[in-house]
C-alpha cells in the first residue's frame, strides 16, 4: 500500500506543519486545527490556514456536544464529509446560515491510543469532486495520525501543546517564489493599465492599488493600504462588499458586485481569490444592475456582514445552549472573538444583588470587587439593569463624568453596559470592555444592545432548564445509596456520573448489602430508557434484588426470581445486572449476569482479567430465563471492578476492543488508592470519547480478616 506524503515526517515537528502539510496534500484551501484540552468539553481552535482570523472568529470554541462537523466527527471517532452546499444545510443548519457559500468540507479526530486529542477540518472549493478520492483520505489519515504523535510525545516528556489564547494563522501559501524582477514588471504592468486594480489580504486589508483604481474609488493610496475598503470608504460600508469578500475567501470562487460612489458614479468590482488574498478588478459601470446593487445612504451608519453574521452564529448557537453555564461560556466564547471587546463580565440578578457569573478576559481578584453589588449602588452595570437603558462610553473620562466615584480599575479605553431584559423582566447586565476607544457609532450600539437581548432570552430559558435537571438529578441521586456501608475487611468505592447533556433520569444503580461480618452482595445494572419510569422501576428492581439477596439465594437464584418479578410487572422495559456475592475469609467471589458489562478482576501482581461469565437474557424479557452463577477466586489485594455500559460504550467503537482498554487501563494505573483508581477510569474513558450516557461504577478490594 502506498504512503501518503505526509508519511515519514518527523513527529517533532510544530502542529503549523502537519496543517500546511495537510492543506498542500489534499489541495484544501482552508485548514482548521483543533486541541481537546485535558479535563474540558470544548474544542479550542489553536491553528487556521487559508482564512482570516476575522471569519474564523465564531468558531472558536466548538462544545463537544455541538451540532458542529468537527464535533461529530471528535465525538463519533470519524470522518465527517459534506459534498454539497445542499447537504451542509440539511445536515448542519447553524454552519449553513453561517457561511452560506458553496464549499466542501471534511472534519477528522486526532486520537491515539484511547486519547482524544482534537480534530481537523478541511475546505475545498466547490469544484472539488462530491467525494473525496482515497489518496485525499490517505493523506488526511496521515496528518491525523502525525498530529497525535505529536501531541502525545509532548504530552509524555510533560511539555504538552499549549492552546493559546488566540488561534494562530498559518502565512499564506504560495505556489512559488515570485522573482523579484517579474514582480517589479507586474507592479509596472498593472501601474499603466486602465483599470482599477487592487490586492487584498486574506484578512481582507487592501495591500496593492494602482493609480486608476484611487481615482475610480475617489481616494488616496494612503488612506487605503493597510485598511479593509469597506471601513474606510463610507460607501462601501454596507454588508455586499464584505460579504462578496468572505464568499471569495471561503469558497475560492469569483465574485462580483456593483455599488454606487457618491453622488452618481456606478462602479463594478469583480474578485478573483486564491491562497494568499484577493484581485479586484475595478471598472465603472454603465447602469445599476437590479441584483446585485448596493448603496448606503449616507445619513446611515451601516453594519458589516461579518458583524450580521456573527449575530446570526450568536443567535443559533444560544438557541442549541441548554444550561445557564452553557449560555455563559458560548457568549463569552463568541462575544469576545467575534465582536472586538478584550474582556467582558455577565451578571445575573440575584435575590436584589448583581453577581457575576461568568467573564473572559478579567482577572478573579477584580471580579471579586464587583460580585454581589446592591441594586441600589450606583454603578453603571446596577443602572443599566434598573433602568433597562444601554450606556456607551467611549474613554474613561465619559464613565468619569457619569459616575463620578468611579476608579480606572481594568486599564481598558471603552465600555458598553448593556441590559439584559426578558418580557419587562430584568435578568442581568452584560459588560463589554475595550482595550483601544471607541466611538459606539448607533449602528453598533443597536447590534450590541440585540444581541444583549439574545442572551437575556437564551438565559431566562437556561434557568429553566437548570431547575428541571436538579429536579432529575434529585431523584436519581435519592434512589441510590448515599453512602457505601462499612464492611470490615473490604474496601469500596463508588462513582455516579449523569450524563453529561440533558434532563433525562437514567435508571443506573448499585448497591453493596452486607450480609454477614464477613459476607457481602454487590449489585450493578441498567435500566433501559431514561425517565420517571426508568428510575421507577430501577428503584423496584434495587429492593426486590435486596431481598432476595439477605435472605442467602446465590446471585443466580436472585437474578431469577427478579426476572421474573420484572416480566408480572409488565412494564415493557428491560434491565441488565451483575451480582456479586463476595465471600472474604474463603477468598471467593460467586457472580452472576443478565446480560451485564462484564466485570473486571485485577489481580495482586498486577494483571487484569475479564470475567466473561456464562451469556444470559436481560431481565424482564423471559420469566423462565436461566441465570447460572460462576465463582472465581478473589484474594487480598484484588480489585473487583463492577460498571454500567456508559464507561465503555462509545459509538463506532467495537465494545470488546473499549472493554479491553479498559482493562488494560485497571492494569496500568496506580492501585493504591481506591478513590484514585475510579477516578482514574473515569477520565480514561472521557478521554477515550465523549460520554452520552449515565456511568456508574463500583470498586472492591478485600484486604483479608480484620
Amino acid at each position: 500500500m502506498q504512503s501518503s506524503p505526509a508519511h515519514g515526517r518527523t513527529a517533532g515537528a510544530a502542529p503549523d506543519a502537519v496543517l500546511a502539510d495537510a492543506m498542500r496534500d489534499t489541495g484544501a484551501s482552508v485548514g482548521l486545527l483543533y486541541l481537546l484540552p485535558p479535563a474540558e468539553r470544548v474544542l479550542r481552535l489553536v491553528l487556521a490556514g487559508g482564512v482570516s482570523g476575522k471569519i474564523a472568529a465564531p468558531w472558536a470554541r466548538i462544545p463537544l456536544d455541538a451540532a458542529i462537523p468537527v464535533a461529530d466527527a471528535v465525538r463519533d471517532g470519524r470522518l465527517v464529509w459534506l459534498g454539497s452546499q445542499e447537504e451542509i444545510a440539511r445536515r448542519y443548519p447553524r454552519l449553513g446560515i453561517v457561511l452560506p457559500y458553496d464549499f466542501k468540507l471534511a472534519a477528522a479526530p486526532i486520537t491515539s491510543d484511547g486519547t482524544v486529542w482534537g480534530g481537523i477540518v478541511l475546505l475545498w472549493p466547490v469544484w472539488h469532486p462530491p467525494q473525496l478520492s482515497a489518496i485525499e483520505q490517505k493523506a488526511i489519515d496521515a496528518c491525523c495520525r502525525r498530529a497525535a504523535e505529536i501531541l502525545h510525545q509532548a504530552a509524555g516528556r510533560g511539555h504538552p501543546v499549549r492552546v493559546p489564547d488566540e488561534p494562530g494563522l498559518l502565512p499564506p501559501l504560495h505556489p512559488r517564489d515570485a522573482d523579484p524582477e517579474q514582480a517589479a514588471a507586474a507592479l509596472d504592468f498593472t501601474a499603466r493599465l486602465p483599470v482599477g486594480c487592487c490586492a487584498l489580504d486574506l484578512d481582507g486589508r487592501l495591500t496593492f492599488i494602482n493609480a486608476a483604481g484611487t481615482d475610480l474609488v475617489g481616494a488616496a493610496p494612503g488612506a487605503l493600504l493597510g485598511n479593509r475598503p469597506w471601513e474606510v470608504l463610507l460607501w462601501l460600508h454596507g454588508p455586499v462588499f464584505e460579504d462578496r469578500y468572505r464568499a471569495a475567501v471561503v469558497s475560492r470562487q469569483p465574485t462580483s458586485f456593483t455599488a454606487r460612489r457618491p453622488p452618481d458614479a456606478w462602479l463594478r468590482f469583480q474578485l478573483y481569490p486564491d491562497g494568499s488574498g484577493v484581485s479586484v478588478h475595478i471598472t465603472p459601470a454603465d447602469e445599476q444592475p437590479a441584483a446585485t446593487a448596493t448603496q448606503v445612504p449616507q445619513t446611515v451608519e451601516p453594519i458589516g456582514a461579518t458583524a450580521l453574521y456573527h449575530l446570526t452564529h450568536l443567535a443559533t448557537a444560544l438557541a442549541e445552549a441548554a444550561g445557564v453555564h452553557d449560555v455563559v461560556e458560548l457568549a463569552a466564547d463568541q462575544i469576545v472573538p467575534a465582536f472586538g471587546p478584550k474582556a467582558l463580565a455577565l451578571l445575573t440578578v440575584k435575590e436584589g444583588r448583581l453577581c457575576i457569573t461568568g467573564y473572559r478576559g478579567y482577572s478573579p481578584e477584580l471580579m471579586a470587587r464587583f460580585d454581589a453589588a446592591p441594586l441600589t449602588s450606583d454603578t453603571p452595570a446596577v443602572h443599566a439593569i434598573t433602568t433597562a437603558t444601554a450606556a456607551f462610553f467611549p474613554t474613561f473620562a465619559d464613565l468619569k463624568k457619569a459616575y463620578p466615584p468611579a476608579v480606572h480599575q481594568d486599564e481598558m479605553a471603552s465600555w458598553a453596559f448593556l441590559p439584559m431584559i426578558v418580557s419587562g423582566r430584568p435578568v442581568g447586565s452584560l459588560v463589554l470592555a475595550y482595550a483601544r476607544p471607541r466611538i459606539f457609532p448607533p449602528a453598533e450600539r443597536a447590534l450590541l444592545t440585540s444581541m444583549a437581548g439574545l442572551i437575556a432570552q437564551a438565559l431566562d430559558r437556561a434557568r429553566l432548564y437548570d431547575a428541571t435537571h436538579a429536579l432529575a438529578h434529585s431523584l436519581q441521586t435519592g434512589l441510590l445509596p448515599r453512602t457505601l456501608p462499612h464492611i470490615p475487611g473490604l474496601e469500596a468505592v463508588a462513582r455516579y456520573r449523569p450524563a453529561s447533556h440533558g434532563v433525562d433520569i437514567g435508571g443506573d444503580f448499585y448497591d453493596l448489602i452486607p450480609c454477614t461480618n464477613d459476607t457481602a452482595v454487590v449489585i450493578i445494572g441498567d435500566v433501559q430508557g431514561h425517565d420517571p419510569a426508568a428510575a421507577a422501576l430501577m428503584g423496584q428492581i434495587r429492593t426486590a434484588v435486596r431481598a432476595h439477596a439477605t435472605a442467602g439465594s446465590t446471585p443466580g437464584d436472585v437474578l431469577a426470581r427478579t426476572n421474573r418479578l420484572l416480566c408480572d410487572l409488565d412494564t415493557g422495559l428491560f434491565a441488565s445486572c451483575l451480582i456479586a456475592h463476595l465471600n472474604l475469609p474463603h477468598q471467593r467471589a460467586r457472580l452472576a449476569t443478565a446480560g451485564h458489562p462484564p466485570a473486571l478482576l485485577r489481580h495482586p501482581d498486577g494483571h487484569t482479567d475479564v470475567l466473561r461469565l456464562p451469556p444470559a437474557l436481560l431481565l424482564g424479557i423471559d420469566p423462565d430465563a436461566d441465570y447460572r452463577t460462576t465463582d472465581v477466586s478473589l484474594p487480598p489485594g484484588a480489585v473487583l471492578a463492577l460498571y454500567t455500559d456508559g464507561l465503555v460504550e462509545t459509538p463506532g467503537i467495537d465494545i470488546d476492543e473499549a472493554t479491553g482498554a479498559l482493562a488494560h487501563r485497571l492494569t496500568t494505573a496506580h492501585a493504591e488508592i481506591l478513590e484514585t483508581l475510579a477516578d482514574t477510569l473515569l477520565n480514561h474513558a472521557e478521554r477515550a470519547a465523549p460520554r452520552t450516557d449515565d456511568i456508574a461504577l463500583l470498586l472492591l478490594r478485600p484486604h483479608g480478616r480484620p
